[in-house]
């Protein structure tokens, strides 16, 4: 098969799916047609293998999703930034997950001493959580074990980085969310994984740095 014909399958499909939704599920357009009302913002990695909403079992409507290269969160990406901002302010989200997986090539990137070019600046990010776990991580022996350890401990990180965002600060205080949950997808068994990341102490301990719930 071409590429051009790889590219034209999609639409074929797409015209076979409509079709089979409006006998099986009739109700589904009308669905996708209303305003979303989301419980759940996912952040979650980019690779084509991790399907936000067949892992987790929602409909379309109730997951609003950001993504990009090991689900980072951090304080120069803008994107990720105004994708929490809108999910916080507007669409009153009541929990932001970052939800990292087991395999990642982003973060198996962060371990080596390789030159990636302009994916240098964002692994580097990765690199700096790294860093500060370095004395836990190099302490495990087996590289396959690290690298599975690591790709948690990043997750709790991006975590703890939402935490110090004013805006889901000052809803929390005001509403009672959202909160904030760490997950692991593991490939081989498409099983999620929690990682319990333990929102209020967590936000407590944050705050004594980057508390910026102004009067609240």
């Amino acid at each position: 098969m071409t590429d051009q014909e790889k590219y034209d399958q999609i639409f074929e499909a797409n015209t076979k799916w409509i079709e089979k939704n409006k006998v099986e599920n009739p109700g589904l357009f009308k669905l996708l047609a209303q305003e979303q009302h989301p419980d759940f913002l996912y952040i979650g990695c980019s690779d084509s293998r991790v399907h936000p909403n067949q892992v987790m079992g929602l409909k379309p409507g109730e997951v609003f999703i950001h993504r990009n290269i090991a689900n980072m969160v951090n304080a120069l990406d803008l994107s990720a930034h105004s994708v929490i901002n809108y999910g916080v302010e507007y669409l009153k989200v009541r929990y932001i997950i970052i939800c990292g997986h087991y395999g990642c090539g982003g973060i198996q990137a962060a371990m080596e001493n390789l030159d990636h070019g302009i994916l240098n600046p964002w692994l580097r990010t990765i690199r700096d959580v790294y860093r500060l776990h370095k004395t836990t991580l190099d302490a495990i022996e087996d590289k396959e074990t690290r690298y599975r350890r690591f790709v948690e401990i990043n997750t709790y990180e991006q975590c703890r980085n939402v935490l110090k965002m004013a805006e889901v600060q000052k809803s929390f205080y005001k509403n009672g969310y959202p909160k904030v949950a760490g997950w692991v997808f593991d490939n081989e068994d498409a099983r999620l994984h929690d990682l319990h990341f333990d929102f209020e102490r967590e936000l407590r301990n944050i705050r004594e740095i980057y508390d910026i719930t102004g009067n609240l």
